[in-house]
């Protein structure tokens, strides 16, 4: 006799309920972004790294983002066309370039992050503060697992 195959139930998939929860988190403020700002989600991302104050690399976007190269060098065209962000070539290397958050840039990114805030805060709202931490944990060791 034949063992039963086995059934994937992609609603209970940890995978699809992980892109659906990330996808609805990620659209919702995407939204605002877009309409308030002009801003996609990845032209974002790549502001929300270089607010931190570093300047970086369009490869070190890549990897902090886990964005793949061909959006982060578009996203990073985008925000240099718009003057939000400038570009240095490296020191180290002349191939490569270093973007950082130009004066609008960073006048811009002040003005969204207090709104980013709010609407984690109102994401987070369903958790009690036991369970945020309980997801931030599961999530790092769930991420951890994946990477090997």
């Amino acid at each position: 006799m034949a063992e039963p195959r086995p059934v994937l139930s992609l609603t209970e998939f940890l995978p699809y309920q992980m892109s659906i929860a990330t996808n609805a988190v990620s659209n919702l403020i995407a939204n605002v972004y877009e309409q308030r700002f002009g801003l996609r989600i990845p032209e974002w991302r790549l502001m929300a790294v270089l607010g931190q104050g570093k300047p970086r690399t369009q490869r070190e976007l890549a990897d902090m983002t886990r964005m793949d190269k061909v959006t982060v060098n578009r996203a990073a065209k985008t925000l240099v066309d718009r003057r939000l962000v400038d570009r240095e070539p490296s020191q180290r290397d002349g191939r490569s370039h270093h973007l950082r958050l130009s004066d609008e840039g960073r006048a811009l990114y002040e003005e969204i992050v207090p709104i980013a805030l709010s609407m984690e805060q109102r994401v987070l709202s369903a958790l009690s503060a036991e369970e945020r931490t309980t997801l931030a944990h599961l999530l790092d060791r769930v991420r951890e697992t994946a990477e090997g």
